[in-house]
């Protein structure tokens, strides 16, 4: 935590206000699309149990969150996302890279 908080004060510090803030609101952006999903009736079930699962260590609790997103995200197409992205454009693009694996035009 005390990373990303550097980091974020560190693009601050360095004229980049755009991106400190899509970075800052990274993390919460993410919660609110995992939430938004789970109460989508269009995703899986099994996907959201999925997304459920604690895991014991944080890394792979990121890396199982990711692999899902992945998979409900390929399912229901770019504009699924952006339905339920709350945050902005910029870190948008950083999770269709994760999720598509390139960068998707809009």
């Amino acid at each position: 935590m005390a990373v990303y908080v550097a980091f974020v004060v560190w693009l601050l510090l360095a004229g980049r206000t755009r991106d400190a803030r899509a970075l800052a609101g990274f993390v919460p952006d993410c919660i609110v699309l995992v939430r938004r999903l789970l109460l989508d009736a269009r995703v899986p079930r099994r996907s959201k149990f999925l997304l459920g699962i604690p895991l014991a260590g944080q890394l792979d609790d990121a890396l199982i969150v990711v692999l899902v997103l992945r998979g409900i995200l390929r399912a229901g197409g770019p504009d699924f996302l952006r339905e339920h992205w709350p945050g902005p454009a910029t870190s948008l693009d950083a999770v269709m890279r994760l999720a598509y694996g390139r960068r998707v035009t809009r």
